[in-house]
């Protein structure tokens, strides 16, 4: 980097789009030259500028959480249910928690913390694969804001102590490639699986493959003409339109009502005849979230390592500055799991997988995404209606698929570069179809990390600590966390066995 851009502003660096020969230039330009505050006030002008680029990601990480939360809160609507006699909680619970994490977090956390105070923290978002979860979480006697205090308290831990850096930078660029292209492979097929699933329950199932085909070859020539970035709302609007034509339309109703949702914490927790019905945590529900915190903590470096390496297979050299700080993320998440429960909310948080992929796709830094997006939803959770399309299966299964698994399957297998690279990600793929993904991680990590798969020469420069001490770990704590909670075949947690 030039003596010019370590010492001038960005104010002083930044040039006008005209001067470049491209659009794409222009972007890489402004990247190389930002110099974000950390934990400091950040402005427009001065340190960021709006490009319309920032759209992109913003819609889509506004379409890919309401399908989210959606999804988070129903499935907690369902669990609470059958786990407590006296809940009864349905739909309009769960968009109503939806809208209320779609309020206040978006606005402390997307526009305050990510926009203005620390461009190098990701959003915080949904933890996807704790969606399967929250019905056994559910069930097994666990209060929402028990887990949350629990799984803000060891992210804010693991933070502080920079665990979440030192996890990635162990993570050889094979596992990481077998990691995202087992996430975006099952992902994927998952997704293709619910509109299929979706057309048939309509009694049209013609419509679900003229979506899928559609899309794929709608997703082929965004990537021919490299604007892959703008997958997310053109395949979206795409499928809506689709459906519609076709005749899907009759299952599309709106319900939802314009207005602002209860924000008052105490109808969310303080009886058990309101909001979420359950009351205040005792002693018991904290012991019986423990577990589930552990796991949610111990899946975020691994999630937000695919995250990163979105910005670095799509940035050009020199923009350190720009990449999203894991420890930071890690911080702004915790923080905003706590205080997004406490104030109402269900979700369970990870760094915003459907922000970023497109941001770094599009080549645009955090800040002036992340605040666009944060107005969308509150927007959006305000008119109530534009809910009812983004969690629409056209909408919201398509969304998924082009914005976030197909980017992590592409993103793996660009990763694996040589033999030693495919050795450990073969490895990594295999066992997280035996096991899951994340003690495939872990047990992977530590396997590569000992030269007993991998390059054996990067083995011999790592340390006795990063070797054995914190791979053990991490391996330790993942099986015991998962044993807990009973996320093996044919084993029902620790209580199964008591």
């Amino acid at each position: 980097m030039s003596d010019d851009k370590q010492t001038k502003s960005y104010r002083e660096l930044h040039k006008p789009a005209s001067e470049f020969e491209t659009r794409s230039d222009y972007l890489d330009h402004e990247l190389q030259i930002m110099k974000p505050r950390r934990w400091a006030l950040n402005l427009p002008g001065r340190d960021f500028n709006f490009e319309w680029e920032d759209l992109v990601p913003a819609i889509a990480g506004t379409i890919g959480i309401i399908a989210m939360y959606s999804a988070v809160m129903m499935s907690w609507a369902d669990g609470l249910t059958q786990a407590w006699p006296h809940v009864t909680l349905g739909k309009e619970f769960a968009i109503e928690v939806a809208r209320v994490e779609m309020l206040i977090p978006a606005f402390l956390f997307c526009i305050i913390a990510s926009g203005f105070l620390n461009p190098r923290a990701n959003l915080a978002g949904n933890h996807g694969p704790m969606i399967p979860l929250i019905g056994a979480i559910a069930l097994a006697g666990a209060h929402p804001l028990a887990l949350a205090i629990l799984l803000g308290i060891f992210g804010l831990l693991l933070s502080y102590f920079k665990g979440g850096s030192k996890l990635v930078n162990l993570t050889s660029e094979g596992v990481a490639g077998g990691l995202l292209v087992f996430l975006g492979f099952t992902g994927a097929f998952s997704q293709i699986g619910q509109i299929q699933d979706w057309a048939k329950s309509i009694d049209m199932g013609h419509i679900g493959l003229i979506v899928l085909a559609v899309n794929v070859v709608l997703y082929a020539y965004l990537a021919k003409i490299n604007k892959r970035w703008l997958a997310i709302p053109a395949c979206s609007i795409t499928g809506l339109v689709i459906a519609l034509a076709f005749g899907a339309g009759f299952d599309l109703t709106f319900t939802t009502e314009m207005g602002l949702p209860n924000l008052n914490p105490v109808y969310w927790w303080g009886s058990t005849t309101e909001g979420w019905m359950l009351g205040l945590p005792n002693l018991e529900h904290f012991i019986a979230s423990l577990p589930f915190a552990i796991l949610a903590v111990a899946m975020w470096s691994p999630d937000f390592l695919g995250h990163r390496i979105f910005q670095e297979l799509n940035y050009p050299r020199n923009t350190e500055k720009v990449l999203m700080d894991v420890d930071d993320t890690m911080t702004t998440c915790s923080i905003r799991q706590i205080v997004g429960t406490a104030v109402g909310g269900g979700n369970i948080t990870s760094s915003w997988g459907t922000y970023m992929i497109p941001a770094a796709i599009a080549k645009r830094p955090i800040p002036a995404g992340s605040i666009l997006l944060g107005s969308l939803c509150i927007i959006i959770a305000i008119l109530g209606f534009p809910m009812d399309v983004a969690v629409w299966p056209p909408v919201m299964r398509i969304a998924l698929l082009v914005g976030v698994f197909l980017p992590l399957l592409e993103a793996g297998m660009q990763m694996i570069k040589n033999t030693k690279d495919s050795q450990s990600a073969g490895i990594c793929i295999f066992s997280a179809a035996v096991f899951n993904p994340v003690l495939a991680w872990a047990l992977t990590m530590f396997l590569d990390n000992n030269g007993l798969i991998g390059d054996k020469e990067r083995a011999k420069r790592l340390s006795f600590v990063d070797k054995i001490v914190i791979p053990c770990g991490v391996l330790v704590i993942c099986l015991i966390a998962m044993l807990a909670v009973g996320m093996f075949e044919s084993q029902y947690g620790l209580a199964g066995w008591l």
